[in-house]
């Protein structure tokens, strides 16, 4: 299974202090943004909440069950992030809450200029492809989905600056969450053009290079070759894929190459070496190190637990 990438625990409300039992509330306001933490002590079913501003939120401890966009209720778990649009209402189950394991989330309320201000920056400043150039958005059709390690570093470094007593935690959380913006719609921004290129693979610049790979992910993929077919010097696709989707462009094919190899793991067909040989590694111990980096344990480890085969000694 893959790496969970959970929050920095946060210290409960001490009961003295509690003013209600579901979704009790500290709030840490900055000049543009609102850190909450909520916190839910009892089982309780339906209960609304809505924020005057675009909102990331993401669980720290417990459960929720999530109703939202009129879509069907989903779990939301430690390790998940849902961001949800200003005025927009969550209906909220909290179905195994009790005082011994409360639920806890933060939700990191946005000014709706700041982040204009960040999306302009993107549209403005953060695209060298003139000729291609697209429209930077924040999208709520993906509002959903596991942290990443980037995502959850900045979040918690957020968490710390908010709650701090620094006089310049203002300027720090500009800084942290500009970039927590920016990642947020790269990510999506990466997810549109993955499903784009699979459907229109000639149709732009960075649909026809992500085609590309995915099309030689088992082979062995050179750069220099992925940069002549972008007709981009080394230096400049570099510098453009980076600025496209956030990832370089060697990470990129390493992630792709991991997914594929998870896909052939769970198929419990093919050895270890011959997988990591199908994904287009050279050597088997690298990709057996990227792997363990990337899911937080070994191919093997991974194969055993997709195919039922691990056992526990008693």
């Amino acid at each position: 299974m893959p790496q969970t990438y959970y929050l920095d625990k946060i210290d409960l409300t001490h009961p003295r202090s509690l003013q209600t039992l579901v979704e009790n509330r500290r709030i840490f306001n900055l000049n543009n943004c609102e850190l909450n933490i909520f916190e839910s002590y009892e089982q309780t079913y339906r209960v609304p909440l809505t924020f005057n501003d675009m909102v990331i939120t993401s669980m720290v401890r417990g459960k929720k069950v999530m109703h939202l966009f009129n879509e069907p209720a989903f779990d939301y778990l430690p390790g998940e992030t849902v961001i949800v649009p200003a005025q927009e209402t969550m209906v909220i189950d909290f179905p195994e809450a009790h005082e011994q394991s409360p639920s806890q989330c933060i939700a990191l309320a946005v000014d709706a200029a700041y982040v204009n201000n960040t999306i302009n920056y993107l549209n403005d400043y953060y695209n060298t492809a003139r000729d291609e150039k697209h429209e930077w958005r924040l999208q709520f059709n993906q509002y959903h989905f596991d942290n990443d390690a980037e995502i959850t570093y900045l979040i918690n470094k957020l968490m710390r600056v908010c709650s701090s007593t620094e006089k310049a935690k203002n300027i720090f959380a500009d800084l942290n969450l500009k970039e927590l913006l920016i990642r947020l719609v790269q990510s999506q921004h990466l997810e549109q053009v993955e499903a784009e290129a699979t459907l229109r693979s000639n149709k732009g610049r960075l649909p026809f290079v992500i085609h590309f790979i995915h099309e030689n992910l088992t082979n062995k993929i050179l750069i220099n070759e992925v940069c002549r077919k972008a007709y981009l010097s080394r230096n400049a696709f570099f510098k453009w894929f980076k600025e496209q989707l956030g990832i370089t462009p060697v990470d990129y094919i390493n992630r792709e190459r991991i997914k594929l190899a998870k896909q052939l793991l769970a198929e419990n067909k093919h050895s270890i070496a011959q997988i990591s040989a199908s994904c287009g590694f050279s050597d088997a111990n690298y990709f057996i190190r990227l792997f363990r980096k990337s899911e937080g344990i070994t191919p093997g480890a991974y194969k055993d637990c997709v195919t039922g085969h691990l056992h526990v000694a008693f």
